[in-house]
């Protein structure tokens, strides 16, 4: 099979053209996102008149997470606040519900080579990238306290914006900077899981990439390096420049990825998969021996089968001083900080 411009459709997960476009939006869609919208707004009516009860681990909770359906970069700010918090003397652990987990139903200790079909696939690269504490369990506010009992003294919470069974002290907004919203529209007429006056509420926005507006901090993901999925010496992301390659993402957005990649000069040839795709051999039939660049999401996912043309492109989340400034100003000022003192 000769490469293409894309992957097989097959392969992907592909997002109605009226979320990030102009085509028009089908009645059924419409309708559907009334009923989304009444169930989701009596969820959170339950919620806030303390019918459906939240709960608090002890320790100060951070929730990261955003308001529309796919990946907005997410993942790389969980694993900067825990790099800055540890700095900072905290100990730090993790709350995720691990998607793409074969059995969701039980909550799993995720280290760094526990499997991504047990742990997840974002899950184990926080560990990997980390080695913080890391529960993955559907009810993040059961994975809050398990961590909290082990030790941690501060939850960081990957993807829990919508979880109200956890309490929590700061929320961060993550918003992809060039698609922001799309049709402004929920689910599944657009790609919104709630109204954008929901991260009006949140105590930090972060855009990633794009133009930040007024009150928004911007974060840019940085990539200098190609490390061997089979293990070995990594290899400067620049010296692809040039050259034909094979690139792979099986993330939210991976046009993200494949921009990012052309622009450092990299001829890529793209291949999108559907988040959260479990990898098999078959996938990488190409058709041609160029080397393959993938999101360290999908390379935890593909070290049984990998070979020496395949190489994970980490990337690091780079934002404002102000904004640690400000994050680690609203812990201090935090009820349940008062006397802690970090290390």
């Amino acid at each position: 099979m000769n490469p293409g411009p894309t992957a097989p459709s097959s392969r992907r997960e592909h997002q109605p053209p009226y979320w990030y476009g102009e085509a028009p939006v089908p009645l059924h869609a419409r309708l559907l996102a009334s009923v989304y919208a009444l169930v989701t707004g009596v969820r959170r009516w339950l919620y806030r008149k303390g019918w459906l009860r939240s709960s608090h681990p002890g320790v100060p909770v951070i929730v990261v997470g955003n308001i529309t359906a796919g990946g907005a970069g997410k993942t790389p700010l969980t694993i900067a606040l825990v790099e800055r918090l540890r700095s900072e003397g905290w100990n730090p652990g993790v709350a995720s519900r691990g998607y793409g987990r074969a059995d969701v139903a039980n909550a799993v200790w995720v280290e760094a080579d526990t499997a991504p079909a047990i742990g997840g696939d974002e899950p184990v690269l926080i560990a990997r990238r980390t080695g913080a504490m890391l529960r993955a369990d559907r009810d993040r506010a059961a994975a809050a306290k398990a961590l909290a009992e082990a030790g941690c003294d501060i939850v960081i919470c990957d993807d829990g914006l919508q979880h109200y069974r956890l309490e929590r002290d700061i929320e961060i907004e993550v918003v992809d900077g060039r698609r922001r919203y799309g049709n402004g529209r929920l689910l599944p007429a657009g790609p919104l899981r709630e109204l954008p006056a929901r991260g009006e509420v949140c105590d930090f926005r972060v855009i990633n990439g794009g133009e930040p507006g007024f009150g928004e901090w911007p974060m840019r993901l940085l990539a200098d390096r190609a490390v061997p999925v089979r293990g070995g010496r990594p290899r400067a992301l620049e010296t692809f420049a040039g050259h034909r390659v094979h690139a792979v993402a099986g993330i939210g957005n991976p046009e993200r990825f494949f921009s990012m990649l052309r622009g450092l000069g990299i001829a890529v040839v793209p291949h999108a998969f559907a988040d959260h795709h479990r990898y098999r051999e078959s996938d990488f039939e190409f058709g041609s021996p160029l080397p393959v660049l993938m999101t360290e999401k999908d390379a935890v996912k593909c070290a049984a089968f990998a070979t020496d043309a395949f190489h994970s492109v980490p990337v690091q989340a780079a934002l404002p001083q102000g904004f640690w400034v400000s994050l680690l100003d609203r812990l201090q000022a935090l009820d349940h900080n008062r006397g802690h003192e970090p290390g």
